[in-house]
């Protein structure tokens, strides 16, 4: 299966990122270039809703191009003061559980930028959700400068020692720059033939 909006609508992106502001420029500088990427392919970001890190340059870099941002935050994070009040968009949800299934609900596509616990949090989820088949949409990670090289290290141990199956590493694509991001989510396949019982046997 290809990834598609199933209509006209433009092609909503979900970004996972870190809140944190004390990260190497390389990281800020790929946060501002796919949010410009996002406005000039016509595409809307979904995003957790925060105003710093690379959240924040995210959501900026996609607002000054003209594209629409939907942010999604809980709302003891609105209550800190950490919401991003210039967005298309503010879902205030109940709780950290509720932004997660918001956010998927509202996504064509993942694509995850280099980020802290939570972001790994997010990424898991949903790697884990399209391992159960409750979900079927493009994962992407982008490994600027290899920041997830010890992530995929971690997957691949898994798999060696047989706790994951090896066809699960077909879940999600990795790219270097978030120049490919966009080829990678239109070259997502899914293989209908996985058999999701397998995964206890």
């Amino acid at each position: 299966m290809t990834i598609s909006t199933g209509d006209s609508k433009p092609l909503r992106v979900c970004v996972f990122c870190g809140s944190s502001s004390r990260v190497d420029v390389r990281y800020r500088d790929a946060a501002t270039a796919f949010g410009r990427l996002i406005a000039g392919r016509g595409a809307e970001l979904v995003y957790g809703g925060g105003r710093v890190g690379l959240m924040g340059l995210v959501a900026d870099a996609a607002l000054e191009g003209g594209a629409r941002v939907t942010g999604i935050i809980p709302r003891f994070l609105m209550d800190l003061e950490v919401g991003h009040g210039a967005v298309s968009e503010l879902v205030v949800t109940d709780s950290m559980h509720d932004r997660k299934a918001e956010m998927y609900e509202r996504a064509d596509g993942f694509v995850v930028l280099p980020g802290g616990l939570g972001t790994l949090d997010e990424t898991l989820e949903v790697l884990t959700w399209s391992q159960l088949k409750l979900t079927a949409k493009p994962i992407v990670l982008v490994d600027v400068d290899g920041f997830w090289q010890p992530l995929l290290a971690l997957i691949d141990h898994t798999i060696r020692t047989g706790f994951t199956r090896p066809e699960n590493r077909a879940l999600f694509q990795v790219v270097d720059t978030v120049d490919e991001v966009f080829d990678a989510l239109a070259a997502f396949r899914t293989d209908p033939s996985v058999d999701v019982s397998k995964k206890w046997l």
